[in-house]
């Protein structure tokens, strides 16, 4: 509120000058008992300092003098500390005893305006500012307060990350999972050096190339909660996220289970070499070490996602030990005569030369070639939207996504690198385990024999080459239970933003959140359920391909949305990251889909069908939402240019088109002309409803008019046509302007259509002469005039008000018909001449409509 009355500065008032009402006269710094020094202000109190009136401590006093140039000779700013940030510096201009107070934004001696002075209490309370069509219609409606997303999230208390816990160590764990561990040696022995590190670069360039483009989406606006459901649905429209969404929803519960098979399998192992087991030592012993493995992990996600956050924290550190555990081994060599038995021999120069070729081999009945081996290794690089899939739990999605996904690619791919080149050049392809063997190393000679050591048999060369093998174990239970936890926690944030969208029936049960986070405890179960149905196979390299699919699909449709978003270049795709690029994304499209059919053509058939089947289910239950896609931006660009393109065309008699404007009012009112005219176009020409109205619209009611009548064609008649109305005119006058706008280009009206005037012996005269210029206005612009004339009603308009009038009867709870609705009688004229119908009462109104029918 503005202040009243005269300030006082210690005790001396303050006048304001008469030249600006933002001005205040002079004030002789005797009278404030002050002194010219460098103290400034001296013994001025730091409330009264602080000045109250433009909340930045500017005591510019005007010196009396305009044209006083020893004014704008400002002091040396001295450095300051200040409590409050606007007060940065004080001094006083010699020879005049004025105190001026500066900071370091702005040197002036106005007062600046402050905010709360302007303040009332209905700028503080009030729900909305009102629109300029609530100001010029003098409207009021009541809107609620809506609050910002981010207040929402701060108010209720979720937990929130930055991009180093929420996405580089996630992506971190989970790109360093299963694979890492038991299958990166079984990769190096069947497709050598060379070849495994071509499948590590190229897996590499895939993840690499759809993280720009996952960069690119969640740059481009407000990412919230599932993660590439998110992006790909507000992207590429509902019909396609919904499909990926669903499938990686299911790739990521899938996921679960091969992380925790590899957990059981590398635990089945240990105890093997303990003499211990279970039940088997086999597939029982990964089933039941499983189950009870993604039991404990569900467990820790009901618990609350910052406990699950700390649990990667500590699953990495456990991790990065074992690498580097790894690494010291590795350049170390055998520390005795059993490990080099084994196939452990340290880094050998020959041996680097021997195993740079590959050597495909039958496992399990399948003889294996790049890319099988390139289908089991990949999802080891699929962790990288392990931080995008909980973009509703970051602090700022837009920031972290990019710089953590790049940062996790490119350290896992190096680790990657480092362990093919290591294991290629310290551990022989086959080994006998034969301490006895390794003269002459024989112990490497397995021709006619089964050996059980070695990169092709044995999947713990990381426990044999490391220095500690415990630590390998420990790192490996990291790895695997990290990466499973991800994935655990991926597929229900995903699942439950697809539910609340209800765009497939029967799933928002799933997707309703506990606590403050609003945590999805059904989805977490759904997903806990399914990643224990394919724990019971027990199969690692079952599994691998099938996610590889799923996985592969879900980075085509990212990569495609980004290309196709910089194609069709919409208004609403300005990105911030910019390291991205058109023809790369689409690259990477190509890429993931000839991957795809060369691992497995019938799984990546499968793949497709099935999201082409999810992809029909959304589009034939038409959604109700609008969340601004690429193919909207798609329709609009080609039909633009297919306008331009027909407009620069000659026009020939063999492609005449009967082009219709029909004053057939609302459509609904007269169907017999649209109808008429629809048997004429037959959905092949252009048809132009026009509608004329005497009274004067608002927006609001115009758009409620044009939208029932486009609906009414849609769902009554399957009409193609255009409708459109003009208000606030005569007949004449509205139709006028009808015959010269409507239309685009060629796309213009080249016949107009009217209702016979069957009243032209009673009517008014001038109605009369509107309708016969109106046919004179049509023969000016070049345009063919038919005429309608029916035996039957043509007009039923009163028959639709009478509708409109049982519909509020009906909408209104406990509300009877009354007498006087009940008794009263309407005409309304068909301003095209289509004929007058009297409605007495909306009763007769439905049985006419009923009779027509018939």
């Amino acid at each position: 509120m503005p202040l009243k009355g005269p300030r006082k500065l210690s005790g001396v008032p303050i006048e304001l000058s008469e030249q600006s009402r933002f001005r205040v006269n002079r004030i002789d710094s005797v009278a404030l008992g002050m002194h010219r020094d460098d103290k400034g202000l001296g013994s001025l109190p730091e409330d009264e300092v602080l000045d109250t009136t433009n909340g930045h401590a500017n005591l510019a006093f005007d010196s009396g003098d305009e044209d006083d140039e020893s004014r704008d000779a400002l002091p040396p700013m001295p450095v300051t500390n200040s409590r409050r940030p606007s007060l940065q510096y004080q001094y006083t201009l010699a020879g005049s005893g004025t105190v001026y107070g500066g900071n370091l934004v702005q040197q002036t001696r106005e007062a600046l305006p402050r905010l709360d002075n302007y303040r009332d209490l209905a700028s503080i309370a009030a729900g909305h500012r009102p629109t300029l069509d609530e100001l010029r219609e003098n409207a009021k409606f009541e809107k609620a307060v809506e609050q910002g997303e981010a207040q929402e999230e701060a108010q209720s208390g979720a937990v929130k990350f930055g991009w180093i816990q929420g996405v580089l160590v996630r992506c971190l764990l989970n790109i360093w999972g299963v694979m890492l561990f038991l299958r990166l040696s079984w990769v190096v022995a069947q497709a050598g050096i060379i070849e495994a590190c071509v499948v590590v670069l190229l897996s590499a360039t895939v993840t690499t190339l759809t993280a720009l483009s996952m960069s690119a989406i969640s740059t481009n606006g407000l990412v919230k909660g599932g993660g590439i459901y998110f992006m790909i649905s507000r992207s590429l429209g509902p019909e396609f996220g919904a499909a990926v969404g669903l499938v990686f929803s299911m790739a990521n519960a899938v996921g679960v289970a091969l992380h925790t098979v590899g957990f059981a399998e590398s635990m089945n192992d240990m105890l093997r070499s303990m003499d211990v087991k279970i039940i088997d030592n086999s597939t029982n012993d990964i089933r039941i070490v499983g189950t009870i493995a993604v039991t404990i992990l569900l467990a820790i996600c009901i618990i609350g996602m910052e406990w699950e956050s700390k649990a990667q924290v500590g699953l990495l550190v456990i991790l990065l030990f074992a690498i580097v555990d790894f690494l010291i081994g590795g350049f170390l060599g055998p520390l005795d005569d059993t490990e080099m038995a084994k196939g452990f021999v340290g880094l050998n120069a020959t041996l680097f030369v021997n195993n740079l070729k590959p050597d495909f081999r039958v496992v399990d009945g399948k003889m294996h070639n790049f890319f099988s081996v390139f289908s089991i290794f990949f999802p080891s690089a699929t962790g990288i939207l392990a931080g995008a899939n909980i973009s509703g739990d970051l602090k700022d999605p837009s920031s972290n996504i990019p710089k953590g996904t790049l940062l996790a690619i490119l350290l896992t791919t190096l680790s990657y690198l480092a362990f093919v080149v290591i294991a290629g050049a310290a551990v022989v392809r086959d080994a006998s385990g034969n301490v006895m063997e390794i003269a002459g190393w024989q112990f490497a000679n397995c021709t006619g024999r089964h050996c059980d050591w070695g990169l092709h048999n044995s999947f713990q060369v990381m426990e044999l080459v490391s220095v500690f093998g415990p630590l390998i174990y420990a790192g490996c239970f990291a790895a695997t239970l990290s990466s499973a936890l991800a994935c655990l926690v991926s597929a229900p944030k995903v699942f439950q933003a697809l539910c609340k969208d209800k765009l497939y029936p029967y799933i928002e049960w799933f997707g309703k959140g506990y606590g403050k986070g609003g945590e999805a405890y059904r989805a977490y179960v759904l997903t806990f359920v399914i990643g224990v149905c394919f724990i019971l196979i027990g199969d690692l390299n079952a599994i691998a391909p099938l996610i590889s699919n799923f996985y592969l699909a879900s980075y085509t449709l990212v990569n495609f949305c980004t290309f196709h978003a910089s194609l069709t270049k919409p208004i609403g795709w300005r990105p911030t990251f910019k390291y991205y690029n058109t023809w790369l994304s689409l690259l990477a499209t190509i890429i993931c889909v000839s991957i795809m059919f060369l691992i497995s053509w019938v799984t990546a058939l499968i793949t497709f069908i099935a999201v082409i089947t999810l992809y029909l289910i959304v589009m034939y239950r038409k959604p109700d939402v609008n969340w601004g896609s690429t193919t909207q931006a798609q329709t609009y660009s080609a039909a633009m240019g297919q306008l331009q393109k027909l407009d620069s065309q000659q026009e020939h008699v063999k492609n005449y088109r009967p082009q219709i404007l029909v004053f057939c009012g609302r459509p609904s009112a007269r169907p017999t002309l649209v109808e008429y005219a629809n048997l004429i176009t037959k959905n092949l020409a252009l048809l132009i409803c026009g509608n004329i109205e005497k009274a004067s619209y608002t927006h609001k009611a115009r758009i409620g008019v044009v939208d029932r009548g486009n609906r009414w064609l849609r769902d009554h008649q399957k009409v193609k046509a255009f409708y459109t109305m003009v208000d606030g005119m005569e007949f004449e006058e509205g139709a006028r302007a009808l015959i010269q706008a409507s239309g685009v280009g060629k796309m213009k009206p080249n016949i107009l259509l009217m209702g016979y005037k069957s009243n032209w012996k009673n009517c008014n005269a001038d109605d009369l002469k509107a309708y016969f210029t109106v046919l004179s206005v049509a023969l000016d612009n070049h345009m063919g005039i038919a005429i309608l004339r029916t035996r039957d009603l043509m007009d039923y308009t009163g028959v639709i008000a009478g509708e409109e009038e049982m519909d509020e009867l009906m909408a209104a709870p406990k509300m009877q018909p009354s007498n006087d609705l009940l008794k009263a009688e309407s005409g309304v004229s068909g301003e095209c001449g289509e004929g007058t119908i009297a409605t007495p009462a909306w009763r007769k109104a439905l049985q006419l409509q009923s009779a027509h029918e018939q």
